[in-house]
């Protein structure tokens, strides 16, 4: 059995605010990682602050993140931060002061890494494919080389980064809450798929593969 080791906090990632929501445990980056669809890239370009949004999946220790080989944001070895954030619900209390939301997040700091070999490129490649679109790797075209090379993509290691959670009930205290009849609780949200719409390039009457969502 394979030993994964904590999350060892560092100056940058300890967090400051809310110390009791850090969590050590590096299964549960691992967790937000996985769940999670979209990441926020955050680095400097031409010396202005730049964040995007993009799609990524974790390879073991790797976070790898996906763009345009032409794109500003991929280029060269520099540092960056990566955030991911799942909105598990909105906190409705009876202050103002005290209205929140409960999450699960995760920031990831380090270098970029180009991925600039080939089979590198296509595991990755597949992985994310797999992580965004379950059972697509095997029912669509795998890229050409000319695809391929048209396709960036950054690997981030997980050497650096914090997990932040929040769960339960409004922080309004016992003393807000005694005598007060005014509803605060949790208003729960998730990620549903609601539906399918079919390519126009194909029949309508085309059925859906086994492997896709549909609600």
């Amino acid at each position: 059995m394979v030993t994964v080791p904590p999350l060892s906090p560092t100056e940058r990632s300890r967090v400051r605010r809310h110390r009791d929501r850090q969590r050590s445990d590096r299964a549960e980056l691992h967790a937000v990682l996985d769940e999670a669809l979209v990441a926020h890239l955050g680095r400097v370009v031409d010396g202005e602050p730049v964040v995007l949004p993009t799609l990524h999946v974790r390879v073991g220790e790797t976070l790898y993140l996906h763009g345009s080989s032409g794109a500003a944001s991929l280029r060269g070895d520099e540092p960056v931060c990566v955030t991911v954030t799942l909105l598990d619900g909105l906190v409705y209390a009876r202050r103002w002061f005290t209205q929140s939301a409960n999450y699960r997040s995760a920031v990831v700091r380090g270098h970029a890494r180009p991925v600039t070999d080939p089979d590198e490129a296509v595991v990755a490649l597949r992985a994310l494919v797999t992580h965004v679109a379950p059972g697509q790797e095997e029912h669509a075209e795998p890229p050409s080389r000319k695809e391929l090379a048209a396709t960036g993509l950054i690997a981030v290691a997980l050497d650096e980064a914090s997990v932040k959670t929040r769960s339960g009930p409004p922080g309004d205290g016992d003393d807000v809450a005694a005598g007060d009849h005014r509803w605060a609780g949790v208003v729960h949200l998730e990620t549903r798929v609601t539906g399918v719409t079919t390519c126009p390039a194909l029949p309508a009457d085309t059925p859906v593969p086994a492997h896709v969502p549909t609600g």
